[in-house]
């Protein structure tokens, strides 16, 4: 864990199965992890927020990027643990397979994108604020995080915060993560849960650009 993590009580990025992530992660999971209204709610987000012709990064990627299908953007990039997943998401324009539990460094340039997201899969990570941080690099200034979280996970593998944090509490864990980061203004919060259906809260933030 970083300098920049000891900020956080070491206690609440532990997690109940601390095997490796290669394993648990090496067979294919083709389902979605949210209810189809929720997933409809944050591809109409990504509308509101994401300009055509930007270039995205999709961090801890899956075989679905809830990208709004009326949106064109230069580059779709994904990165996450299973190739099988990965090369069946048709949004990628290239992908790559990366641990970032074992290896928070993003393997990405400089202001390389205008928008990196995370989709109900924050809670899985270790070191959070050295991702954070890697994603404030990649970013171009004035680039932004969108985080999507809500109520699933896998419980072995999420850190003792999002197991044990109240919803609100989560929101500012993240928010926190992006402060402790160092390259950002202050984050933004979005409730847009669907009238029954999973709920669906997002946290954003933009590089700062001074």
């Amino acid at each position: 864990m970083s300098d920049s993590e000891f900020s956080l009580p070491r206690q609440w990025l532990s997690r109940e199965d601390e095997s490796e992530d290669a394993l648990f992660y090496a067979t294919p999971r083709l389902v979605t992890h949210i209810d189809d209204e929720t997933i409809e709610a944050l591809s109409g987000f990504y509308v509101e927020r994401l300009e055509a012709g930007g270039g995205v990064l999709d961090l801890m990627s899956s075989w679905v990027s809830h990208l709004p299908a009326e949106r064109a953007f230069s580059r779709v990039a994904g990165l996450g643990m299973n190739e099988e997943e990965l090369m069946a998401n048709s949004r990628l324009d290239d992908h790559v397979v990366h641990d970032l539990n074992e290896m928070p460094e993003l393997p990405y340039g400089d202001a390389e994108f205008d928008a990196v997201l995370i989709a109900v899969s924050v809670q899985y990570l270790i070191h959070p604020v050295e991702v954070f941080r890697g994603i404030g690099r990649v970013l171009r200034p004035g680039g932004q995080v969108i985080v999507a979280m809500s109520h699933r996970l896998f419980p072995t593998k999420a850190v003792r915060a999002f197991r044990s944090l109240e919803p609100t509490e989560r929101i500012r864990l993240v928010a926190a993560y992006c402060t402790l980061a160092g390259s950002f203004d202050p984050a933004e919060f979005f409730d847009r849960s669907p009238k029954g259906a999973d709920p669906l809260w997002i946290v954003t933030a933009r590089r700062s650009t001074s």
